[in-house]
């Protein structure tokens, strides 16, 4: 009976232990003028000068996504710090970022200055520099503001089924921003992310991802991002390298730009859920698993994995 009992409680230890390791609530880091909501994961004894990877979600999700798209799960294995930034209900019905309104995607205002204040707040916790930005969808629109308006946060960002930095300016322009997208010129799109916040460089990397299938935000946004981070990385929107992982075509613009197309899978955040090299995260609504995890593959691209 008391070895029962021992093992009980063990096995209650072990499932007990996700729960202790999940985020938790930061209530107060700056004026918060985007009214938004801070959830911060840290592995237990976190060394001083570990990364941080800034997360944001997609419409109708929240700060589970962190969990979901696997970066808390990385945190653990690797050790760093995830922050989740939440919409709220009260700035936007269905919980998107607003990625398409000027008044929270101006450097210094709304969500886009909340999400830095986040950033700042980690960054000064953690006794690290820069930090590391993606998200999905709507996250991934507000990816790339945040990549325009303060890359001297971030050394790189991932922008999973998202938008250019400077496609709409109000909500009337957003939906022909998803599909089919706006068509510019690589100097066009370019110009919009160095008037974002008249840095001078270096810039943060990106890798962008998109399904094939995706019928919510048209892929030709994949193009339209490359163009406008090659433009500002000053280097060719022509492929230096292309290769495939896991079936899935990679192209590579010399090390400052990524592409990971995922052919057949629609509107979503790639995961492979298991606990092996290369797998991470959990499918639930609009995170798919197609065998490919990208928080996986950014944390590996970007050194921190």
């Amino acid at each position: 009976m008391r070895a029962a009992a021992v093992a009980l409680l063990t096995l209650a230890a072990l499932l007990a232990a996700p729960a202790a390791q999940a985020a938790t609530e930061v209530p107060s880091f700056g004026s918060n003028p985007g009214a938004l909501k801070m959830f911060r994961y840290a592995p237990p004894g976190l060394a001083q000068g570990r990364p941080v990877v800034i997360a944001l979600h997609g419409c109708t999700l929240d700060a589970a996504y962190g969990d979901t798209s696997g970066w808390t799960e990385l945190a653990r294995r690797f050790g760093f710090t995830v922050v989740m930034a939440q919409q709220q209900q009260l700035n936007n019905y269905n919980r998107c970022f607003n990625w398409f309104q000027a008044t929270d995607t101006a450097r210094g205002r709304g969500e886009a200055e909340s999400i830095a204040q986040m950033t700042r707040k980690a960054l000064a916790e953690a006794g690290t520099a820069k930090a590391h930005v993606t998200g999905l969808s709507a996250g991934g629109g507000m990816t790339s503001v945040m990549l325009a308006a303060y890359p001297e946060l971030y050394s790189a960002g991932g922008i999973v089924a998202g938008i250019p930095h400077g496609c709409a300016v109000a909500l009337y322009e957003a939906f022909s921003c998803m599909s089919p997208g706006k068509d510019l010129t690589p100097a066009q799109w370019g110009a919009k992310v160095r008037a974002a916040s008249g840095h001078t460089g270096p810039w943060p990397r990106v890798s962008v991802w998109h399904g094939t299938a995706d019928t919510t935000v048209a892929p030709a946004n994949m193009r339209e991002i490359v163009e406008q981070w090659t433009n500002v990385h000053g280097i060719p929107a022509t492929p230096t390298g292309n290769d495939t992982v896991n079936g899935y075509p990679r192209a590579r613009y010399g090390t400052a730009v990524e592409t990971y197309t995922i052919t057949g899978m629609g509107h979503g955040q790639p995961v492979d859920p298991g606990t092996a090299a290369g797998q991470c995260g959990r499918a639930v609504a609009y995170v798919l698993d197609v065998n490919h995890c990208a928080a996986w593959h950014m944390a590996a691209a970007w050194g921190i994995g």
